[in-house]
C-alpha cells in the first residue's frame, strides 16, 4: 500500500508542476460500445480529470482469483471503473491547432476496476464474486466528432475480498465511443 500512496503522490505533483493554462477540460457524458458503459468525466484540476464508468465487460481470468481448465478462460460480467487521469499534452495540442474536444490529450493514469458476479464464463470457476484491479495507466484519448476512441496500457495489482492476489504486468484497454454532452 505504500507504493499505491507513492503513485498517486507522484500523479498529484506531477498535475501541479504543470504550466499553468486556460482550464480546456470538460465535463462529458459518453456511451461506450467496447465493454459497454455509460462514462462520466468530472475535470478536477486544470490538467486532470475522474472519470466514473459502469457497464458490463468481458474479462480475462486472473491467476490466483479463479479456478480454469484448459484453453482460454474468461467471463462477463458487470464492472465499475474508476480512473485518474493527467492529460498532459493540451497545451502542445493547442499551439499546433489539434482537437482538444471532449477532453482529448495523452494522459498518466490510475485505474481502479471491480467486477462483480459473472452472467456467462468459460471454462472458468471464480473464487470470489467480487474482484479488483489496481494500477498505473499511460493512454491516448481522442475525440473526432460524436466518436470517442481511447487506448491505455498498465501493469495490474488484482485481488479478491478473499485475501487471493497477484500481479500481472500489461493490461490494455481499447474503447471506442459515443459522446453524447459536454459542459
Amino acid at each position: 500500500m505504500n507504493r499505491l500512496a507513492l503513485i498517486c503522490g507522484l500523479l498529484i505533483s506531477i498535475n501541479s508542476f504543470g504550466q499553468k493554462t486556460e482550464n480546456t477540460l470538460e465535463k462529458v457524458f459518453r456511451v461506450n460500445v467496447i465493454n459497454p458503459g455509460v462514462e462520466f468525466e468530472l475535470p478536477i484540476s486544470k490538467k486532470s480529470i475522474l472519470a466514473f464508468n459502469p457497464g458490463l465487460g468481458y474479462h480475462p481470468s486472473n491467476s490466483n482469483l479463479d479456478y480454469t481448465s484448459n484453453g482460454y478462460t474468461y467471463y462477463i460480467s458487470p464492472f465499475l471503473d474508476f480512473t485518474y487521469k493527467m492529460i498532459y499534452n493540451q497545451e502542445k495540442r493547442d499551439t499546433k491547432g489539434r482537437n482538444n474536444n471532449y477532453n482529448s490529450g495523452n494522459y498518466w493514469g490510475l485505474r481502479f476496476l471491480t467486477n462483480f458476479k459473472e452472467l456467462e464464463s468459460k471454462n472458468l470457476y471464480r473464487i470470489d464474486d467480487i474482484s479488483f484491479e489496481l494500477g498505473p495507466t499511460w493512454g491516448i484519448k481522442r475525440s473526432y466528432g460524436k466518436i470517442h476512441f481511447l487506448f491505455d496500457i498498465g501493469s495490474i495489482y488484482y485481488f479478491n475480498t478473499k485475501g487471493n492476489n497477484g500481479f500481472f504486468p500489461i493490461m490494455l484497454q481499447l474503447n471506442i465511443g459515443f459522446n453524447l454532452k459536454k459542459w
